[in-house]
């Protein structure tokens, strides 16, 4: 498992190896083994997994997907007083996790990406105005944090990132 430039980043199935993923981050791996195959049939979330062409059951990484409405009020002023006055829909990777076996690979940035190209597509057809986050720690808030990813608000653990800052890259190439 050393060569993850090969990386495929799928839905998760009932041929992926759940119970064998670990990322060392208990409520993570707990949500893998026990919560995400019912959270995708109640229509609840989505969950991508990373895993390679030759070991496709062996889960290397996950993210969910799911969309929420913000509250304006939790938005920084600077950006509310250009918004409508009502919450903004936006896209939230509510988890993401690698595996504790390959680790510092860049898989996580890679599913991050994974998870971007999937919402900018989306929101070519449903209005979504920015990416949120659930740091789950301090070094999952440091990893968003490097992609450009801010605090909502003061209190808050979620992170966010405008899709606009996104479509302006796109457009200066």
């Amino acid at each position: 498992m050393t060569d993850c430039q090969n990386l495929i980043i799928t839905p998760l199935n009932t041929a992926h190896n759940r119970p064998g993923f670990h990322c060392n981050v208990e409520a993570l791996d707990n949500y893998i083994h026990k919560q995400a195959g019912q959270d995708i049939k109640r229509r609840i979330n989505r969950v991508f997994v990373a895993s390679l062409p030759d070991t496709p059951e062996v889960i290397l990484g996950y993210y969910s997907l799911s969309t929420l409405s913000i509250k304006l009020s939790q938005l920084p002023e600077t950006l509310t007083r250009k918004l409508p006055k009502h919450p903004i829909p936006a896209a939230l990777i509510g988890r993401l996790a690698v595996s504790k076996n390959v680790q510092g690979r860049g898989i996580g940035k890679m599913m991050l990406v994974d998870a971007i190209k999937r919402t900018l597509s989306v929101s070519e057809q449903i209005a979504i105005y920015a990416m949120v986050v659930d740091a789950i720690n301090d070094t999952a808030k440091e990893f968003y944090e490097q992609f450009g990813f801010n605090r909502l608000s003061d209190d808050s653990p979620r992170l966010f990132l405008p899709l606009k800052s996104f479509e302006d890259n796109r457009t200066s190439k």
